[in-house]
């Protein structure tokens, strides 16, 4: 059985409270299950880490090498900002998918760039929740490919 990575980053614990006209109702629990549901469909198992620590999220990627088939990962506002992140997610070499659940191309002009996208495989983004099982659907694919 391999193993994805499912890594959340800061204020996806308040998901389902948060900004629900945004985010939606679902609980970050909710889109874990729908990720780990599409995960297990194909024999896979997914491991999944939220932090509101940046260092956290660096040491998650660190601990991913030579262990975890893929990344999936929605970085919060560290999208936008984290150098270490990015450069974390350089050194990893298996898939990445890069997941926000609202499209970042059409709000503030901040959330418009990605540090991370130049490092990861594809992004999802906009589809609410579904992009959870959609970003495990495209490691898959991915992955299937190898």
């Amino acid at each position: 059985m391999a193993t994805i990575l499912l890594l959340s980053g800061p204020n996806l614990n308040l998901l389902g409270d948060r900004e629900t006209a945004i985010y939606g109702t679902a609980t970050l629990e909710e889109c874990v299950e729908m990720a780990r549901t599409q995960a297990l469909s194909q024999g896979n198992e997914l491991e999944h880490f939220q932090s509101n620590h940046e260092g956290d999220l660096v040491e998650a990627v660190h601990g991913a090498r030579n262990r975890c088939i893929a990344i999936v990962i929605n970085a919060g506002a560290l999208t936008h900002s984290s150098f270490a992140l990015a450069d974390a997610l350089a050194a990893y070499d298996g898939v990445k998918v890069e997941l926000h659940l609202s499209n970042p191309s059409s709000r503030e002009q901040w959330r418009q760039r990605s540090v991370i996208a130049p490092y990861v495989t594809g992004t999802v983004a906009g589809f609410g929740p579904a992009g959870y099982r959609l970003a495990v659907e495209a490691v898959l694919e991915c992955t299937a490919k190898k």
